[in-house]
Parts: C-alpha cells; structure tokens; sequence
C-alpha cells in the first residue's frame, strides 16, 4: 500500500500496517474520518492513524509484533499463587529431613529433573508442598 496513492482508499481489512507517528504495528480494522483504526496484533486497544504515516509493516516488525503479543499473551495467562508470597512460589521446596515421604518425593523430583521432564518436576513440588503443609505445618 503507498501512502500517497491510497489517502483516500483505504486498505484492505486484516492488513498488517505500520504507524510511522505512535512506532506501532497494528491491524487495519476500519476507517474513522479521516483516520486508520489499528488495533495491536494479538489483541488490545485500537488506535487512531493517520493514513499518510501508514505503511504496510515489514516481515521483521510483523514477527516482533507477533512475539510481543504472545509474550503479553503469556503474562496474561500466567497464574500466580493466591496465598504464597512471590519468592516462596518460585523457590523449590526444602524435604524435612528425616522425613520418608519428603524424601520419596525429593527423589521423584530429581528423577524428573534428570530426564529433563520438567512436568514431572513441577508435580512432584506441588506433591511436596501439599504433603509439607498438611504434615509439617509449612
């Protein structure tokens, strides 16, 4: 799409544009007046563009948009503990020593880890943390 051949016409809906004046890559969505409605790939907020600061965005600012918004996609949908402060849901629980079941568990924990099935390493926290409160008060 030139800008200067397209001032008037507007783009076709679904193209990817890129905003000289806010920086920004976004999906055409309508024509408001005399303005572009853009929204940010993945999702978001619309925003107004002027059509001669419009040009269709590069492969490379395409997939830097497309990974900033799987990335704000992913921070979105990550679950934070209700009841645990920060630094303790992101440390790997401690086995009480002397402890059978903390040790059985610890084992099935390095187990994972070693077959670099980290599933099956985040389970077995969860399985140690749960029997750690239940058991040992923590």
């Amino acid at each position: 799409m030139e800008t200067d051949k397209c001032a008037g016409a507007a783009p076709e809906a679904g193209a990817v544009l890129y905003d000289g004046e806010s920086g920004r890559v976004g999906e055409y969505r309508a024509k408001a007046g005399p303005y572009l409605l853009l929204r940010p790939l993945g999702g978001g907020r619309e925003w107004e563009a002027d059509p001669g600061g419009v040009r269709p965005a590069t492969p490379a600012e395409q997939l830097s948009a497309k990974v900033r918004a799987a990335n704000d996609q992913g921070t979105r949908n990550r679950a934070e503990p209700v009841n645990a402060p920060q630094h303790e849901a992101r440390r790997p629980p401690v086995p009480v020593p002397g402890c059978t079941e903390c040790a059985e568990l610890d084992a099935q924990r390095a187990a994972a880890r070693a077959r670099f099935d980290w599933s099956g390493e985040t389970d077995a926290n969860v399985l140690l943390r749960s029997h750690q409160r239940r058991d040992h008060g923590a």
